[in-house]
């Protein structure tokens, strides 16, 4: 006599920490979360989480949720740094890097195109070499600027 095999019910994973930290961000209503997988690109992380905040304050309350649902979860935060300016606050989580920062100051740094590859950066491993100056070149540029301190402006002086 053959019995059936009952499929069997694993044990409910425990959230992802990316799933653990947008739920946090989700909760704080924090605008624009974007989850880059850097995997590949940098050993300091897995994954970066950038998120905007719309005041300062909301920043460091979104920074502080996140930092408490770590520690819930029993994740240790390695470190957290701009808690007092509140412009871009940094969580390390070891393996998840959360950024959380004011729409300008997001812009300004445009971290995702930097880790996305949009063409904005070339990775040092491919970038070709630069081509080397000759001193030839370069010495009458620094006679040119020594004559001009001498005289105190790039146009002879004259007097009337």
């Amino acid at each position: 006599m053959t019995t059936a095999k009952r499929p069997r019910r694993s044990a409910p994973r425990p959230p992802t920490l990316e799933t653990l930290v947008t739920a946090a961000l989700e909760d704080m209503k924090a605008v624009n979360v974007r989850v880059l997988n850097v995997r590949g690109l940098t050993d300091i992380a897995d994954t970066f989480i950038i998120a905007s905040g719309n005041s300062d304050r909301h920043v460091r309350s979104i920074a502080d949720r996140v930092v408490q649902k770590a520690k819930a979860a029993g994740v240790r935060t390695h470190g957290i740094e701009g808690e007092r300016d509140s412009e871009w606050v940094l969580v390390d989580l070891n393996d998840v890097i959360v950024h959380v920062m004011l729409p300008r100051t997001r812009e300004f740094y445009g971290l995702e195109r930097l880790w996305e590859g949009d063409g904005a950066t070339v990775p040092p491993a491919t970038a070709a070499p630069r081509p080397k100056r000759k001193a030839a070149a370069r010495a009458p540029a620094r006679a040119g600027r020594a004559s001009r301190a001498r005289t105190g402006s790039s146009r002879a002086r004259t007097t009337h």
